[in-house]
């Protein structure tokens, strides 16, 4: 079950590659072209795009490497004693709430939203607050932020 989703992460990262990959391609056309030469000292669109460029490609390769972690990644099944690390579905709710809240805690990514089984999951990375929090604990559980409880995990 959750291959499927891993598995749709990885096309969703594959697909912002693709469309960087072209965009960074494009900026440093546009960073190397002769007719974007400078006309005056106070003309700096080329070296705009320049900075542009090297940013895009500094992307490209952070995004890459994502794609491959998750080409790699093969995350186990939790049952709903399990401590909580990277690979799991995390589902939360808020107190009084009826709609529930869906994390993967992933190794990278973190930020990128999927819908999956009509359910919209946010990736949470080791870099976020909230994956530490969640980090070690379990179903039921109260987290350090007032109102929200761990119903499952899987």
């Amino acid at each position: 079950m959750k291959a499927d989703l891993i598995r749709l992460v990885r096309d969703e990262l594959q697909a912002q590659l693709s469309r960087l990959v072209k965009a960074a391609k494009e900026a440093h056309e546009a960073a190397t072209d002769p007719g974007s030469k400078a006309e005056s000292k106070y003309d700096t669109r080329n070296l705009e795009q320049s900075y542009l460029a090297v940013g895009q490609a500094r992307q490209v390769e952070d995004l890459a490497e994502s794609v491959r972690i998750f080409e790699r990644l093969d995350p186990q099944d939790f049952q709903e004693g399990d401590e909580i690390t990277c690979g799991a579905l995390v589902t939360v709710r808020r107190a009084g709430g009826r709609d529930d809240i869906h994390f993967l805690m992933a190794p990278t990514a973190g930020g990128l939203e999927i819908v999956w089984q009509a359910r919209e999951i946010t990736l949470l990375s080791p870099g976020s607050p909230l994956y530490a929090q969640f980090l070690g604990k379990r179903v039921g559980e109260k987290m350090d932020m007032p109102g929200f409880d761990i119903i499952s995990i899987c």
